[in-house]
Order: C-alpha cells, then sequence, then structure tokens
C-alpha cells in the first residue's frame, strides 16, 4: 500500500509539474500564483469532482463522470490525466445538432468522424480549443481523471 500511495503522489507530482511548465510556454505566464494544494484536499475533491486551482488562465479540475455529450470549447485546452475507471473518448470530427450552452461552449449529442481513444488509469491526453471531444463510452459506469484547463485567446 505504501508503495501504490508513493507512486501515486510521484505521478500527481510530475503531472502537476509538466502542467506548470506547458501553461508557462501556452498561456503566457500562467499560473499567475504558486498553489500548493497537499494530498488529502486533492483526494477530497477527487471523492466528488470539482475545482483544485483556479487562477487566470489556468483551471485544474478534478474531475468524476459518465458518458455524456460532445463538448467543444472555444478558449480552453485541455490536459486530461486518467486515474481511475476506462472510457471511449472521441476527439475531432464533426458535431452533430451543436448548440451554444454558454458564450465560449458547444455541446451536442454526437460525433461523426473524429479519432477514437480508450482510455484507462495512467493515461494523458491534450486536446486543443476548438476540438469536440465526447466520452461516449463509460464501461466502468465512471471515470475518474484530473482535467488542466488552460485558456488561450
Amino acid at each position: 500500500m505504501t508503495i501504490r500511495f508513493t507512486r501515486a503522489k510521484l505521478f500527481t507530482a510530475a503531472m502537476l509539474l509538466t502542467v506548470v511548465a506547458a501553461g508557462i510556454l501556452l498561456a503566457g505566464g500562467v499560473p499567475a500564483a504558486v498553489h500548493y494544494i497537499g494530498h488529502d484536499k486533492v483526494a477530497e475533491v477527487m471523492s466528488k469532482g470539482g475545482p483544485i486551482v483556479s487562477d487566470p488562465g489556468l483551471v485544474v479540475l478534478a474531475q468524476r463522470r459518465q458518458a455524456g455529450e460532445v463538448e467543444s470549447h472555444d478558449h480552453t485546452n485541455h490536459v486530461f490525466v486518467m486515474v481511475e475507471g476506462e472510457a471511449t473518448l472521441v476527439v475531432g470530427g464533426t458535431m452533430v445538432n451543436a448548440r451554444r450552452t454558454a458564450p465560449a461552449q458547444m455541446r451536442a449529442p454526437s460525433l461523426e468522424g473524429g479519432t477514437t481513444y480508450h482510455m484507462t488509469k495512467g493515461d494523458v491526453i491534450t486536446i486543443p480549443a476548438k476540438t469536440p471531444h465526447w466520452f461516449k463510452e463509460v464501461p466502468t459506469k465512471t471515470v475518474a481523471y484530473y482535467a488542466v484547463n488552460i485558456e488561450s485567446e
């Protein structure tokens, strides 16, 4: 159990360092401040989902979700880090019957085309802004992942 916990801490630390470096390069100065979030707080947030870091231009979320609708964000670049469960994620393609659900967000019931990825624990995927993405199937009923959202103009 100690080895698993140590590996999880090292993986989380490496992921956060990578995200910070990517954020600085992609978003011109993101993050705006130093944020330390201990593993107990991260585990608490992951148990129900929600924000871990909220900074101008950078949001780190702990997500728990089921299959859902297609999403596309005008200014949000994603880095998803899978930590539990498995899912079929479709990225790209054309949204079918898309509708605007927020000023910078579109949703749709399905996609035509796109690339399908079978996501499992430990996988990482990047999704640029304006790219449709869809958790089409979640055979484990729920999937848990960190979503690092870097805002662009």
